[in-house]
């Protein structure tokens, strides 16, 4: 159903038609993801994306609010529209209060027919993989997990999804031609957050889901809050400092440890590191870890190897420490510091100490 072609390289000079049944396929679409009353960031993440393709290729972005009925459920349609969507489509029922496959696939795989979108995306959440990978065999499209980055092909008007391959080595661009509509998933934290801008509105166009609680064979039996909930939440830190096998041992990993309790930070690590047991399988950042975005994130001892690269090369500031002026990092750091992060990291420290108690002296 899908063409990959390795990210980067020109298709050619080959021009895809678009036959009649794929013309009639026209906007971008999000999937809208929330629970317990809040709407997941993912959603809000895609729809500033989302807007960036409707307005290349002229055509409308919009929401998709499924949920229990109230208030609170029509309010994500508005939030939609904070956030860049044109139209929303919404369906409230009270089989939709919590997730269950079932219904969501039905309520969403419907729309889709009634409406025909071009592009569908959802975040690569829990609930978003589980939904997307059902949605689209049911309608027997092509679907793109886990991408880091999306564009459109304005002559095939076609999706370009890049996500990594081949354990993380490489990255490639996968476009589905021949079928619509072209679904991807993009995990939390890759792309942008946009600018809320509650002056915008929209129009809502509602459906019903066409249920009954009898055919649905999965029952909600009890709600059991998320055990992460006091675990480190690195997709949403500001400041991270993270080290790799440079560190050498895990007696030295303390050092990192030092630096982030004075900034304020959360700790990360690679996947060596978090395999050799030095740190917890929550702090590891990279392709089969955390995506993260912070504003600073220091990376002492890591080489930048595209596992770790595609997890947090999105950070608003990186600060590469590494003895090897040739390790990879370096190509796409803000700052480098050519040296032993063993030497270096307790100087920061006790620099960033020093700069504090001025500034707390001074206030």
């Amino acid at each position: 159903m899908s063409e990959e072609i390795e990210a980067k390289k020109p298709m050619g000079k080959k021009r895809v038609e678009l036959d009649e049944h794929l013309k009639a396929y026209k906007g971008i679409w999000v999937f809208v993801e929330h629970e317990r009353g809040a709407i997941h960031p993912v959603s809000l993440e895609l729809l500033g994306e989302g807007r960036k393709l409707a307005d290349n290729l002229g055509v409308e972005l919009a929401g998709v609010v499924m949920g229990p009925p109230g208030e609170t459920t029509c309010s994500f349609c508005h939030e939609a529209f904070f956030h860049g969507a044109d139209l929303c489509y919404l369906i409230e029922d009270p089989l939709l209060t919590d997730y269950r496959n079932e219904p969501f696939t039905k309520g969403l795989t419907d729309l889709v027919n009634k409406y025909q979108p071009e592009i569908l995306l959802l975040g690569a959440s829990t609930l978003g993989r589980d939904l997307a990978g059902s949605v689209a065999t049911t309608l027997k499209t092509g679907l793109t997990a886990d991408c880091t980055e999306l564009n459109v092909d304005m002559e095939a008007r076609s999706l370009l999804a890049t996500r990594p391959t081949f354990g993380g080595s490489l990255l490639c661009t996968i476009q589905t031609l021949n079928y619509r509509p072209q679904m991807a998933t993009v995990r939390p934290r890759v792309l942008a957050m946009p600018d809320r801008d509650a002056s915008r509105n929209g129009r809502i166009v509602e459906a019903s889901l066409g249920m009954v609680e009898s055919s649905i064979i999965t029952k909600v039996l009890e709600f059991i809050p998320d055990e992460m909930q006091d675990k480190p939440q690195l997709p949403f830190a500001d400041i991270i400092v993270s080290g790799g096998r440079g560190m050498k041992k895990p007696e030295n990993f303390k050092l990192v440890w030092d630096l982030a309790k004075v900034l304020g930070a959360e700790v990360g690590a690679t996947r060596p590191v978090v395999q050799a047991g030095w740190v917890d399988l929550e702090r590891q950042v990279g392709q089969s870890g955390k995506t993260v975005r912070p504003k600073l994130y220091i990376a002492a001892g890591i080489s930048g190897a595209i596992q770790h690269r595609v997890g947090m090369d999105a950070s608003d500031v990186i600060i590469a420490i590494n003895n090897d002026p040739n390790a990879p990092i370096f190509d796409f750091a803000h700052y480098g510091i050519v040296g032993n992060a063993m030497t270096i990291l307790p100087a920061l420290t006790e620099a960033f100490k020093a700069h504090l108690a001025t500034v707390r002296k001074a206030g």
